[in-house]
């Protein structure tokens, strides 16, 4: 008798078992929610860095900047930066090609400025080199200001 209800106990673990197992594996996935809501993604990675171009720079700073629905980031002031970004309808170029009458020396030490991300659901991938500290400092606008 006492091996007969041995060999009960673990016919039934085994059949317990197998059922735990087989309702794990049929239960639907749960699918990731979605939380981008109504609005188009606008998602940017900034950098600042050393060099002439985008293959040879050194990355000094970094910033992460979103704009929708609401301005957030590591970036220090998200709210300026989006609204430059928004005035300019995303155009980078407009960004940084603002020209003062601020006096800069002529020397070669370039600092290159990348944004890479979606702006409103377009992908963006862009690359401005300045000449100097100076004029970066002229020109960069507050998305660039990290």
């Amino acid at each position: 008798m006492r091996y007969i209800t041995g060999g009960i106990a673990l016919g039934a673990a085994l059949v317990l078992g197998t059922l735990a197992t087989t309702a794990q594996a049929t239960a639907a996935p749960t699918q990731p929610a979605r939380t981008g809501g109504l609005y188009a993604p606008t998602e940017l990675v900034l950098t600042v860095g050393q060099g002439e171009s985008r293959a040879t720079s050194t990355i000094q700073r970094a910033a992460t900047l979103s704009c929708r629905p609401t301005a957030t980031g590591t970036h220090p002031a998200p709210k300026a930066a989006c609204a430059q970004l928004r005035a300019a309808s995303g155009d980078l170029s407009k960004v940084t090609g603002v020209v003062t009458n601020r006096a800069c020396t002529k020397e070669w030490n370039p600092i290159v400025v990348t944004a890479d991300g979606v702006w409103e659901g377009h992908r963006v991938s862009y690359t401005y080199t300045f000449s100097n500290s100076c004029t970066m400092t002229d020109g960069k606008g507050q998305v660039f200001e990290f």
